[in-house]
């Protein structure tokens, strides 16, 4: 991989890309992006206020802008919202942009991570239907990716040495 050029976490909510982009970027000394906090910077909302006011389109236009802003530069690790990978544009600018992985996680894990977590949308209603719903519309939306990690019952720091045995920087 050329290493001016991006690390783009992809996975469902939950999966561990917050957690194990920082201390990716930690390691490798490259700047930490999180898209969802760049669009609520840029927006001037919470993305929960975005969904109720504006609706999911105007919601995914505005990270579809972020995300290919946002991979212009380079040595960033960069934690994508769960749902980026659902339009092409996104992909697309992922994949020329950055070396895709895709954080998974089992569906128990998913619900044991995110239970308490009032700010994701598309969590309203009974969490354990919503995630299996969300899990299983999403199975093959991250077959595009570089590499994919099992996260279940992985250390952080493990999930980075893969991550970066993967990418020639171990």
């Amino acid at each position: 991989m050329e290493m001016n050029r991006n690390i783009v976490l992809v996975g469902l909510m939950g999966s561990g890309k917050s957690t194990v982009g920082q201390a990716l970027s930690a390691k490798l000394g490259w700047t930490y992006v999180d898209t969802d906090s760049e669009i609520v910077r840029s927006q001037g909302m919470s993305i929960s206020d975005m969904f109720a006011k504006l609706g999911e389109e105007a919601f995914r236009k505005a990270e579809s802008e972020i995300i290919g802003n946002v991979l212009k530069r380079s040595e960033q690790v960069v934690s994508t919202g769960g749902g980026a990978v659902l339009l092409e544009l996104n992909r697309l600018a992922m994949k020329e942009n950055g070396f895709v992985v895709a954080l998974f996680a089992s569906v128990e894990t998913i619900i044991e991570r995110v239970k308490g977590d009032q700010s994701r949308p598309l969590l309203q209603g009974h969490l354990e239907e919503r995630v299996k719903h969300i899990a299983k519309s999403r199975e093959h939306a991250y077959d595009f990716a570089d590499l994919k990690v099992d996260t279940d019952g992985l250390p952080v720091d493990r999930i980075v040495e893969i991550i970066c045995s993967r990418i020639g920087n171990a």
